[in-house]
C-alpha cells in the first residue's frame, strides 16, 4: 500500500522520530510504513490521517 506520509512529514518539517512521537509508535514503525514495509493498524492509521487532517484514504492509497 502506497502513501503520502513521506512528503506531508517533509512539508511539515516533521523528523520521523518526530511523527513517531506525535503518533505514540517508534521511529522504526514510520520508517517501515513510509517504505511499504508495513502496513498500519487500523487505529494508527485514523491517527496519521487525523494529524495531517486527511481521510484514511488520502493518505494511503491502495494498488
Amino acid at each position: 500500500m502506497k502513501n503520502r506520509i513521506t512528503d506531508l512529514r517533509a512539508e511539515r518539517g516533521w523528523t520521523q522520530a518526530d511523527l513517531a512521537q506525535r503518533t505514540g509508535v517508534s521511529r522504526q514503525t514510520i520508517n517501515s510504513i513510509e517504505t511499504g514495509k508495513f502496513d498500519p493498524s487500523l487505529p494508527l492509521a485514523f491517527r496519521l490521517a487525523k494529524l495531517f487532517d486527511l481521510r484514511i484514504e488520502e493518505l494511503f492509497l491502495h494498488e
